[in-house]
């Protein structure tokens, strides 16, 4: 059977989020992030779905009113969840024949490291309620979260091996063994390993999401340091490195677009927050941007004008969410053409 995992650039029914709630991790810190959702809620219906899942949803319906958010667009679902993670939990969707099918991965919270089982639950209840119409719905006996992989929707994954490779997540397989479930469930014919690549304060062993990402015409964009002094250096300059030896299908090199380094975030206990620019989300006809209220953020979004020339880019302040290791492309997944309801 052919399948094929979309790229993000591809057409979408809409875009996932998960509300914070004074039950997760957000109890404290819910008046600085909730504008922040709303924000990203506004931005995404102005061009095409949002789906918002939390425990209690009318006092979230009443803030977009209250915020002139397009509620037309807006779909509200009351369902449990522990956090705000949707790129992670969320529905991966392939097209099998090109037919979508909606695939239903587990979530174990990054190797165990948080509570899931309320969000591992998600998109069973999603698809219970009929939001995914007609489309099949497979479970996979396969911890993975969408962070992790990169497609060129034409057969290439980008991942880090650092991430898939973690023993708490998929133990019974070795490095061969997860490259044949990604060619059986996503029609990957091709995986792109990073071995090096980090950052200080990021939860999930590296997600290719927060480092490097395909983007339309052969092209990666990356998080490039340039700080000698930064403790990052050694490690990003090993993955640019590795990105300059991959090579596309036709053995042609990646046209590679460095995004500029923030200034570094830190939290109230001097802890370094996982400030990137990698982390933007693609949707019909835009691009929003995380920014942090740094000097590199115009830089960020120029950069990324020039990579998607016939789309709107929109920055959005997403420095709380950094404060709970994520940022914008953490807290989104997208669902393809032909899905929704």
């Amino acid at each position: 059977m052919n399948i094929r995992l979309p790229a993000e650039w591809e057409n979408q029914d809409g875009i996932l989020l998960a509300w914070p709630h004074a039950a997760s991790d957000w109890h404290d810190a819910l008046e600085t992030v909730e504008p922040v959702f709303v924000a990203i809620a506004r931005e995404i219906s102005r061009f095409e779905q949002v789906i918002i899942v939390a425990p209690e949803v009318e006092l979230i319906r009443a803030r977009l009113i209250e915020d002139g958010v397009n509620l037309q667009r807006v779909r509200l679902f009351p369902i449990p969840t522990n956090d705000t993670w949707a790129r992670d939990f969320g529905p991966i969707t392939v097209f099998a024949e090109d037919v979508p099918v909606v695939l239903n991965f587990g979530f174990n919270a990054w190797g165990l490291q948080f509570a899931a089982h309320l969000d591992n639950q998600i998109t069973a209840t999603l698809a219970q309620s009929g939001v995914f119409g007609r489309c099949e719905v497979r479970t996979p006996g396969l911890i993975l979260e969408g962070g992790s992989i990169e497609s060129n929707g034409a057969g290439t994954i980008l991942t880090t091996s650092q991430c898939l490779l973690q023993p708490n997540r998929n133990p019974h397989l070795s490095r061969a063994g997860i490259e044949k479930a990604l060619a059986d469930l996503l029609g990957a014919s091709r995986i792109l390993w990073l071995e090096a690549g980090y950052l200080v304060g990021d939860d999930t062993d590296a997600h290719i999401d927060t480092l490097a990402r395909f983007c339309p015409n052969d092209t990666i964009v990356y998080v490039q340091c340039d700080d000698p002094a930064d403790e990052h250096y050694p490690a990003l300059k090993t993955m640019e490195s590795e990105l300059r030896a991959f090579r596309t299908p036709t053995g042609r090199p990646y046209r590679l677009v460095p995004l500029p380094w923030p200034r570094p975030c830190y939290d109230a206990d001097g802890q370094r927050l996982p400030a990137t620019y990698a982390n933007f989300l693609i949707i019909n006809g835009a691009v929003l941007v995380p920014v942090y209220q740094n000097d590199q953020d115009i830089k960020a979004l120029e950069i990324l004008a020039q990579v998607f020339p016939n789309r709107t880019v929109i920055g959005i302040n997403c420095l709380p969410l950094i404060h709970q290791h994520g940022s914008l492309h953490c807290v989104t997944m997208q669902i393809p053409k032909g899905v929704l309801q």
